[in-house]
């Protein structure tokens, strides 16, 4: 298992944190997410086979920016 932190732009609301939740947790190997759009920040956490790349494109393709 290992944990991802993701700088993420765009996160207004609680709304917003349940969008990138449900999509990050459509990918499979994702155990868990934790979104806080106060500061921005999406804590994953998952196998060692999901790359940051993948989630990365999943939350931009919902309308969010990942700084890197």
């Amino acid at each position: 298992m290992k944990e991802t932190i993701l700088k993420v732009n765009g996160m207004e609301c609680g709304g917003c944190e349940n969008r990138i939740k449900n999509a990050l947790s459509a990918i499979e190997g994702i155990e868990n997410v934790e979104a806080d759009y106060k500061t921005g920040i999406v804590k994953v956490k998952s196998d060692e086979k999901v790359e940051k790349e993948e989630m990365k494109e999943k939350i931009e393709d919902i309308g969010f920016e990942v700084e890197e």
